[in-house]
């Protein structure tokens, strides 16, 4: 009898580039999931069940942010637990139901409780790429990682986004921007169970072998300590938490009034469609950029400059009166976001520990998909007050104090 022996896991891009790239392909199919919604959710709000007030038509993105921020966490710790590959899949069986109840709903409440179930199928499916990714690709271009995975996931969104307001343009709200959603969550489904490898042993594989950097902790912490360090206790983690959320408040706003804001101004759904992908498609390319460059030149400067870009293309929108200025805000919004979102996730890989990275991950998207739910409200509740454009100045202020506090509290993470 012969013994047999298990290859060595290897970390690395190319040491994994067909996983890495099927991985790729399966977050383009969650953003896709996601991007239905983009452009006609708010105006199917409006049109055919009638919601006049903001507060009220928002509630689909506070019952979104809240699962899926909720999902999060525990999506790391069930992927610590569990394994990276089951999480994955239960992500996608939730998700199949979405696109069918907003084709059929006869009130608002199914839109709530359909987007209950995309922040479950988003918080497990997402989240489960980003830390199979990390797993991947070693510490040396996680950047890159993060880049390529946030760039797939946040093009389909626009893609999306551009294709369902052309179909409704063509073919009304419902059902066909709808069966778009339906094939993305079959054909992430069955790639999932049928291609997809488990990756947790090379987060053991990485352990074995880690170096500490700048806030390093060692050891399986529990996932109470883990909690405290990216909630608080971290500099860099904390930091990177509080402008996750933030980044994603804005995104709430843009994703549930700009749409309202276009058509006040008299824009047909296609152009609504049109700006509604800018946004997530520029954010999708540019992170190709911005990510290989924060494993350059360090994360701070991105995250930084990139929470300020925001702000400015938010007051932008906000003074907007045109189609054009709107969309040349749209794309400063994107480059702001790419700067930071492919760098935040990389922050958390460099600090964390690969024995507690998962929960790390899981903790940080609690608080920066949490902006999702922040942001409705916030922003529904200013929109009912003062208008779309008031809620649109007080998110940008909060977003230029969020730039500010990083550049004050986080310390450079990157071992250059």
């Amino acid at each position: 009898m012969t013994a047999t022996t298990t290859a060595p896991v290897r970390l690395g891009l190319r040491a994994n580039l067909a996983q890495f790239s099927l991985l790729v392909a399966v977050n383009a199919l969650v953003g896709g999931l996601l991007g239905q919604e983009r452009t006609i959710l708010p105006v199917l709000a409006e049109r055919d069940f009638h919601l006049t007030a903001y507060t009220a038509a928002l509630t689909y993105i506070l019952a979104f942010g809240a699962t899926k921020a909720i999902t999060n966490f525990f999506a790391g710790t069930l992927s610590d637990r569990h394994g990276r590959k089951p999480v994955l899949l239960a992500g996608w069986l939730i998700g199949v139901p979405v696109p069918l109840m907003i084709i059929w709903a006869p009130s608002w409440g199914w839109i709530v409780a359909a987007n209950v179930l995309l922040g479950v199928n988003q918080g497990l499916a997402w989240s489960t790429t980003v830390i199979m990714k990390i797993d991947l690709a070693g510490p040396a271009r996680r950047g890159l990682a993060m880049g390529l995975n946030e760039a797939a996931g946040y093009l389909a969104v626009a893609g999306t986004a551009l294709a369902t307001g052309w179909l409704a343009a063509e073919h009304g709200l419902r059902p066909a921007p709808f069966l778009l959603g339906l094939g993305y969550a079959g054909v992430g489904l069955g790639l999932s169970a049928l291609f997809v490898r488990e990756t947790r042993e090379h987060a053991g594989a990485e352990a074995a072998h880690h170096q500490a950097v700048y806030g390093d902790h060692h050891g399986d912490l529990r996932t109470g300590q883990v909690a405290a360090l990216v909630s608080w206790r971290e500099p860099a983690l904390a930091s990177a938490s509080q402008a996750g959320l933030v980044n994603n408040l804005n995104d709430g706003l843009a994703w549930g009034l700009f749409p309202l804001l276009f058509a006040t101004a008299g824009l047909s759904l296609t152009r609504i469609g049109v700006l509604a992908a800018l946004n997530p498609a520029v954010w999708g390319l540019a992170q190709v950029v911005f990510g290989p460059a924060s494993d350059r030149y360090g994360r701070k400067p991105f995250i930084v400059a990139g929470m300020l870009a925001q702000a400015a293309a938010l007051a932008a929108v906000a003074a907007a009166t045109s189609f054009t200025a709107w969309a040349l805000a749209a794309i400063l919004l994107g480059l702001g976001t790419a700067a930071v979102y492919p760098t935040l996730l990389a922050t958390l890989g460099d600090v964390a520990h690969p024995t507690w990275r998962a929960r790390a991950v899981g903790v940080y998207r609690l608080w920066r998909d949490g902006g999702f739910a922040i942001g409705a409200i916030l922003a529904g509740i200013m929109a009912d007050l003062a208008g779309i454009r008031a809620a649109v100045w007080v998110v940008a202020a909060l977003t230029a104090a969020s730039g500010l506090l990083a550049w004050a509290r986080m310390y450079e993470t990157h071992p250059r």
